[in-house]
């Protein structure tokens, strides 16, 4: 081995690496702005679950149970209802994750020693539902302090709140992952498959040939995306029949409003991909923005992390994420039985990316036919 003969081709790799102004700024951005992120960002701790309060007692002892509930910091009451029913159908459509009812005989059961409060839990993220038997066990003390000394009459004690868990009663850790993984997987796919697409094209000579015919920048960019979309669709019916025939994975909701939320999710993430491409030099530097794009996918959008643990900030940015939403739609239609139109927020979400995504791809293949 000649030494002098290897330095050179070391030095000829680092010329071009340096020349390659995105794969150099990955080499440093990604492991920093990662390691700010996730770190800032993964909390295993719940805190401000949405929760829906039913108060029926409406008195000054269970005022102040609430109140000891809130200081918690598990919970955020974010819904008012009267009645237990209420607070159900909004477990079932996502606007909560936690309800708390509060009977209107609660002084009585309280002195009695009996089942004094009832906390309804969406049981399809085993992580809440952790958060909300934790929850259930403090002792909360609903009489104020006087002259330092707590009354020991007006406490409820854990045995009196009950936890009620829908969805998901045996905490089988399946019934949630199964779904988010549809997404998990058509992402990775989907983003990977169009982002080297047209870099793809470029690289093997071809592009010239399609600048040459009548094709515009929108129907090249349409034509790419449709058969990666028949694709996706093939994976989301693997992905269900496995789920349901091997984890008995529950499908509550619509057949037909699975796959339209699925559909979303595709579009959304093949647009992301066609404007990859558009920027991307070579595949290989597709295929590193494609996990620049799919890590955040996974650890910000409440695929492993519990979404409602993370800062606001974080959360605000994971609003950005198709995953984010997609994650609320399929385990609201599979799980909870929700239909897609009482998820429309989320459904609205991922038709404006799909949009805004598809508008700055096409713009930015017109310049660079230019």
């Amino acid at each position: 081995m000649n030494l002098r003969r290897l330095f050179a081709i070391v030095m000829k790799e680092l010329r071009q690496m340096r020349r390659d102004r995105i794969t150099l700024a990955m080499i440093v951005g990604i492991p920093v702005m990662q390691l700010v992120l996730f770190g800032y960002a993964i909390n295993l701790n719940l805190r401000g679950l949405d929760t829906g309060i039913a108060d029926q007692s409406n008195t000054a002892a269970s005022r102040a149970l609430v109140m000891d509930m809130v200081a918690t910091g598990v919970i955020a009451p974010t819904v008012s209802a009267t009645t237990p029913q209420e607070l159900m159908e909004d477990l079932r459509r996502g606007r909560i994750s936690i309800g708390v009812v509060i009977p209107p005989d609660f002084e009585r059961r309280r002195f009695e020693g009996r089942e004094a409060v009832q906390v309804l839990v969406d049981g399809s993220d085993t992580v809440v539902q952790s958060a909300a038997v934790q929850l259930a066990q403090l002792p909360l003390n609903t009489q104020p302090v006087n002259n330092l000394r707590v009354s020991t009459v007006g406490q409820v004690g854990a045995g009196q709140v009950s936890v009620v868990s829908f969805y998901n009663p045996q905490r089988r850790s399946a019934i949630n992952i199964v779904p988010g993984l549809i997404g998990v997987i058509l992402t990775m796919t989907m983003v990977l498959f169009t982002g080297v697409a047209i870099v793809r094209e470029r690289e093997r000579g071809n592009m010239e040939l399609l600048i040459a015919t009548p094709l515009s920048s929108s129907e090249l960019m349409i034509g790419k995306v449709m058969p990666y979309a028949a694709i996706g669709l093939i994976q989301t019916t693997v992905i269900l029949v496995l789920g349901v025939w091997l984890f008995d994975v529950p499908i509550r909701g619509s057949l037909l409003d699975v796959y339209l939320a699925a559909v979303l999710l595709i579009l959304a993430n093949l647009t992301l991909g066609l404007l990859i491409s558009t920027k991307a030099q070579s595949q290989f530097q597709a295929m590193q923005m494609t996990f620049f794009v799919f890590l955040p996918s996974i650890l910000l959008s409440g695929f492993m992390f519990p979404f409602a643990g993370m800062p606001k900030v974080v959360q605000w940015l994971a609003e950005v994420l198709p995953l984010t939403h997609f994650l609320r739609l399929i385990r609201g239609i599979m799980l909870r039985g929700a239909e897609l139109t009482a998820l429309w927020p989320d459904v609205l979400a991922l038709l404006a990316f799909i949009a805004v995504m598809m508008t700055l791809a096409i713009s930015r293949f017109r310049k660079r036919l230019d």
